[in-house]
């Protein structure tokens, strides 16, 4: 009588799943290359030094040609009656400038954004 031999053992392998692995990035992140102050993340914060000057100049750009159109308003001839002074001072201006302030803020957190979504690792995004 032949030997019976005994049935294979059978394994179970657990893991996580093949397409649930994190993958290292193809790429090294951008906050070593900032933290490490390698040429690359210089290069970063430069980008964002750079975004954020172009939106403070801009804005200053529009106040000084607000305040510099002042001058203009009041040399007309019917801006010494007084009525119409204090109504473009009082009126006009402020809310122009609250207008500008608010375009400047939202240009400079649209800027941290942007380089918060670069300098974050994709894997941490998601969570």
């Amino acid at each position: 009588m032949p030997e019976e031999l005994p049935p294979p053992r059978r394994e179970v392998v657990t893991g996580v799943p093949r397409g649930a692995r994190r993958r290292p990035p193809a790429h090294t992140p951008a906050r070593s290359e900032i933290s490490e102050q390698t040429s690359l993340g210089a290069t970063y914060v430069r980008a964002l030094m750079r975004s954020q000057l172009r939106a403070g100049l801009g804005a200053l750009a529009a106040l000084a040609c607000l305040v510099g159109a002042l001058p203009l308003v009041f040399a007309l001839p019917r801006a010494r009656s007084g009525p119409l002074v204090w109504l473009v001072l009082g009126l006009l201006v402020y809310p122009v400038m609250w207008l500008i302030a608010r375009w400047y803020v939202c240009r400079a957190e649209r800027n941290e954004a942007d380089f918060t979504g670069l300098v974050m690792d994709p894997a941490d995004r998601s969570s």
